[in-house]
């Protein structure tokens, strides 16, 4: 079996080499599945959006006696509010959080109260925090903000550096498609979307335009290198550059994800720190589908945008005439 470092070289020199601009079609077929299929999953699993989008009242009991029963807040919370709807979290080993739908300040104090009952604690031990809709508005307006104003900066940045408003679209479709793809998945399995995954969704997409960028400026310094000497066409430039950095994004996104795994288990399973689970989960499943989209989307999709272009449709077809006139296989 081959060594990685020896793959890499073969994969930089073109004697080994995928076909990820030959093979688009099957590409993007299989994103479309993907992004329609996360498009539909909210249809039939709704996407739980954490308190402070929904807004709601919070309650934490600590100093609660291990092993935690989770279904003790339930009970207490349903014994004041009967058509409640819950949500317990165990933070830590002797601390449980409980969210609620919005509830009056007299049902809050009984709530408290039956808690504390219910974990054999003093009231002291249980705080409550309210979180109006509007705070969860402004929240929700806030992240859709960022989120324009980043993919804005982005096509036109892009455009300024690589000098082609192809590169954007690729880039941006690509960056979309990370997104799309990654909230399926919360949907899916049932994550909760809360204002730390969002930041981790930001996070993200800066390390998809980054593996992006990198792979783009192999593609530029190929294709420039594309004069009439060249036995390339620009599909195949394009696809030597995505080649070349396969090792690198694959290696890159190892790196990322197993210190992302890492945090993500320390969060979840030991510490209970949910805002720690929120952005390292977003993180974690976002570096994945970024490395994807960009190898199988984005640079495909800027090499089809390209090759009808008059001048490299031109000189492609010379480039062919030249291997079969020379009787080279196409």
């Amino acid at each position: 079996m081959r060594s990685m470092s020896q793959l890499g070289n073969d994969l930089y020199t073109g004697k080994t080499s995928f076909p990820f601009v030959g093979r688009r079609r099957l590409w993007f077929l299989i994103a479309a599945i993907l992004v329609i299929g996360s498009a539909l999953v909210p249809l039939f699993r709704p996407i739980q959006f954490s308190i402070e989008f929904t807004g709601g009242s919070q309650f934490t009991v600590s100093g609660v006696a291990s092993p935690v029963d989770q279904s003790l807040a339930t009970d207490a919370v349903l014994s004041v509010v009967p058509e409640a709807t819950t949500k317990v979290v165990t933070i830590g080993e002797d601390a449980v959080r409980v969210q609620t739908d919005q509830v009056t300040d007299a049902e809050s104090r009984e709530i408290s109260a039956a808690l504390a009952e219910a974990y054999d604690v003093p009231e002291s031990e249980v705080s409550y925090a309210f979180i109006g809709p509007s705070w969860g508005a402004d929240v929700t307006r806030t992240s859709l903000w960022g989120l324009a104003i980043f993919l804005a900066l982005t096509f036109i940045i892009l455009a300024l550096y690589f000098r082609t408003w192809k590169m954007s679209v690729s880039a941006i479709i690509g960056l979309v498609d990370v997104l799309v793809i990654t909230i399926g998945v919360y949907a899916l399995f049932g994550f909760e979307i809360s204002p730390a995954a969002v930041i981790g969704f930001l996070t993200i997409l800066s390390y998809a335009l980054y593996d992006t960028t990198v792979v783009f400026d192999k593609i530029r310094e190929n294709t420039s290198e594309d004069g009439e000497v060249s036995g390339r066409t620009f599909g195949e430039s394009v696809n030597l550059a995505v080649n070349q950095t396969l090792v690198r994004s694959i290696n890159t996104t190892i790196v990322a994800i197993l210190p992302t795994g890492a945090i993500l288990f320390i969060g979840l399973i030991w510490a209970g720190a949910q805002t720690l689970t929120d952005l390292s989960l977003s993180i974690f499943v976002g570096t994945i589908v970024a490395a994807y989209s960009t190898i199988f989307v984005a640079a495909p999709l800027y090499s089809l945008l390209r090759e009808n272009e008059p001048a490299i449709k031109t000189r492609d077809t010379r480039v062919v005439a030249a291997r079969e006139l020379a009787g080279t296989p196409v």
